[in-house]
């Protein structure tokens, strides 16, 4: 094997060592703490916000490193919307349908200046952050509302019953057999899902990585699963929540990897002016991305005010910092057009880890930022450095 393709190899999964090792020194630290299965649990609660809003950001910045800056303020202002609606009796589905009406709106009216007027993207969703954060101190008259929606709250993962019932193996199993069925699922549609793309890939005679790298890497990757469903299955079994971010996962994922639209994201990141001339139309990708950005940040916006079970002025400040950090840390090019949904939910579970397990060791709110900025630093100068090394 060439030195290049090694460098290559070690290059692509630089951000999966660093979370290993990241993993392996907060379990040191907290004497296996970070490892018991509430904890697990809470990572997962606890950032799934991260999860969805982080997947939506990767699609901006493929553009061309661009950020959106008001998903933070757009969670909080929808939620706001949301739990007063609840509040005022509002049938619960319709209110999930307008709140993500409300989200795709206020998407769709940021990308209209940044795709079609041609307002630097930084300007608009900055704008975005102070207006939307503004209106939320407005709708909820700056009080706190809390959400009382029982089923809102189970089904987008609050309060302490937010997990699906095990009807395997029943209230009474010690271990809950849903977890370790599903767990079981994931590994038989990822290694089906590898093996056909690898294949597929062969008929067409493009160039595919030696068959032992495949084989180690869905030996790790099924081992993780495993041990993920099993810790999940010694406390109460699935979140609700991730069943949600799984979907949000699984989706993005097809669409950015397996669809035409997913690769003009790609595209336009890599040379807009040459994707331009190819005749795509590089407005409606800026577009599509800021809308689907507003979408998922509304549906960021349910996910918080289920687990909080209340809305509040101040929900969402830093969620922005926290999906671009995800992204960075995941392996997203600052420039554009290099990322992927995966590598993007590894730099949010990476993240996820930091916090937690400063929390366990009891680490200084401040510090945590102070490591965390330098974290995604870090992750910059790495992608800058490794660019200039190619050229």
């Amino acid at each position: 094997m060439s030195k290049k393709k090694i460098m290559d190899g070690v290059q692509k999964y630089t951000m999966i060592l660093i979370l290993v090792l990241v993993v392996a020194f907060f379990t040191w630290r907290t004497d296996g703490k970070l490892l018991l299965p509430q904890n697990i649990t809470n990572i997962i609660a606890q950032n799934a916000y991260v999860f969805v809003l982080a997947t939506g950001m990767l699609l901006c910045i493929l553009t061309g490193g661009n950020i959106d800056l008001s998903v933070g303020s757009v969670v909080c202002f929808v939620g706001a919307l949301g739990a007063v609606w609840l509040a005022k009796g509002m049938n619960m589905w319709l209110v999930v349908v307008l709140m993500l009406a409300v989200g795709l709106g206020i998407g769709a009216w940021q990308a209209f200046w940044i795709a079609f007027v041609r307002v630097p993207p930084f300007i608009t969703t900055l704008s975005g952050m102070l207006v939307f954060r503004g209106l939320s101190n407005v709708v909820l008259k700056g009080r706190t509302q809390s959400v009382s929606h029982e089923t809102f709250v189970r089904l987008f993962g609050g309060g302490a019953n937010c997990y699906v019932p095990d009807f395997i193996g029943g209230p009474e199993a010690e271990l809950n057999m849903l977890c370790l069925v599903v767990g079981g699922a994931a590994i038989v549609i990822y290694l089906a899902a590898t093996f056909m793309s690898r294949a597929g890939r062969i008929r067409k005679g493009y160039d595919v990585e030696p068959i032992f790298q495949t084989l180690i890497k869905a030996v790790v990757i099924s081992a993780v699963i495993v041990f993920f469903a099993y810790k999940l299955a010694q406390y109460k079994g699935l979140p609700t929540a991730l069943i949600w971010v799984a979907i949000i996962i699984a989706i993005y994922t097809y669409i950015t990897s397996k669809t035409t639209v997913g690769r003009h994201f790609y595209a336009v990141g890599g040379n807009e002016q040459a994707t331009k001339l190819s005749g795509i139309n590089t407005k409606k990708v800026y577009f599509i991305a800021y809308a689907n950005m507003g979408l998922l940040a509304a549906f960021a916006g349910m996910l918080t005010i289920a687990r909080m079970s209340s809305a509040q002025p101040t929900y969402g400040q830093n969620y922005e910092m926290d999906a671009i950090g995800s992204c960075f840390i995941g392996g997203a090019s600052a420039y554009g057009g290099i990322g992927t949904v995966p590598g993007v939910i590894v730099g949010a579970v990476l993240m996820g880890v930091i916090n937690i397990g400063m929390s366990i060791m009891g680490v200084d709110a401040n510090y945590q930022k102070v490591v965390k900025g330098l974290v995604l630093l870090a992750a910059v100068i790495f992608d800058v450095v490794s660019k200039r090394e190619k050229t």
